[in-house]
């Protein structure tokens, strides 16, 4: 089978397309055919060597297939289930705890990016029937995160104000399930013309932080001096102090990107001063990913997907998600 992996520092150039027996499941154990993969900005710095990963690696945590064997014991899915491995194999429900967060796919267990995964059958779900498994392939990370983000962690309602910073995979999610419970909903960018089509997908209000780079003041204009009720900050030390000026008192802004950077210090007074909370937040449970489904499935909600590569372009789509002008995913077809 097909495998790409990392074979040592030096980014993109160091990866390498080889060829690995196929996998057998064990008891317990499945294999998965999968299909496609999406990126997100965390398998950027993973195969940038960023995240510490042993090498040599196989990068990517999303992706979506089909069962194609099954070992003994195995009843929870069957042989041509349409399932997405899940990026903590560990982490079924309940609340996040160090054993949970052990096996995470494309870090310290292999990605997504081989012909065939050896994965539990504890360790994928199903995906809403609509979807295709390009669409499914977006969820896993993105998806999810956005969906713990504003839903689980931060019990969104209907008439709260949702900040949503830039249009890559996880803003865009957010956008659509803040729109999707009645939310409304501010995103930034620097590009004119991905703030329309931001609209176009729901958007309230829009602003362009390259010409306006005091943005928290002007979301803060926006609604009448109270500020948004969720932040969801991407960016990390350029935006974190602009995310909590445009946060409302007892707004949540949660931390779930690091696109400029790992933040430095939080200005504490402005937080102590506004009763905020400041989360973290990395991705979610299986439980949390079948409630999401559902949620999908009964909106008849679809993702945006901006380009597929094929395969054996997985360089390339790197290269799309290192300039940033993607809107939406990037996905590779197996």
């Amino acid at each position: 089978m097909r495998v790409w992996e990392v074979e040592g520092p030096g980014g993109i150039d160091k990866l390498r397309l080889v060829e690995r027996p196929s996998p057998n499941p064990g008891p317990g154990e499945i294999v998965v055919r999968m299909r496609t993969a999406s990126l997100n900005y965390r398998d950027l710095l993973s195969v940038e060597g960023k995240l510490g990963a042993k090498l040599p690696m196989i990068p990517f945590s999303d992706g979506a297939g089909e069962v194609s064997a099954v070992g003994a014991g195995v009843t929870r899915v069957k042989v041509g289930d349409r399932v997405c491995p899940l990026f903590f194999q560990s982490w079924i429900a309940g609340d996040l705890n160090a054993t949970s967060r052990v096996t995470a796919l494309g870090g310290t267990a292999p990605g997504v990016l081989q012909d065939e995964m050896l994965l539990s059958a504890e360790g994928v779900s199903s995906f809403p029937a609509h979807f295709t498994f390009a669409d499914a392939a977006t969820l896993p990370c993105a998806a999810l995160t956005a969906w713990r983000t504003l839903v689980v962690e931060g019990r969104l309602k209907s008439g709260h104000t949702v900040l949503v910073q830039g249009t890559g995979g996880v803003s865009i999610f957010a956008l659509q399930f803040a729109k999707m419970l009645g939310a409304r909903v501010i995103v930034t960018s620097s590009s004119d013309d991905k703030l329309v089509r931001a609209r176009a997908l729901g958007a309230d209000d829009l602003v362009n932080y390259r010409t306006v780079p005091q943005w928290g003041k002007a979301v803060l204009e926006l609604t009448g001096g109270n500020g948004a009720d969720h932040v969801v900050e991407v960016g990390g030390k350029d935006t974190l102090p602009q995310s909590i000026e445009a946060a409302s008192a007892g707004g949540r802004v949660a931390i779930i990107g690091v696109l400029s950077g790992l933040p430095g210090q939080i200005e504490a007074l402005a937080v102590f001063r506004k009763n905020l909370r400041v989360v973290g937040i990395s991705v979610g449970s299986r439980q949390q990913f079948e409630e999401m489904c559902a949620a999908i499935e009964a909106h008849k909600l679809a993702p945006v997907i901006d380009r597929t590569y094929p395969f054996e372009q997985v360089p390339d789509a790197l290269r799309l998600m290192k300039s940033g002008g993607h809107f939406g995913k990037i996905c590779t077809e197996f």
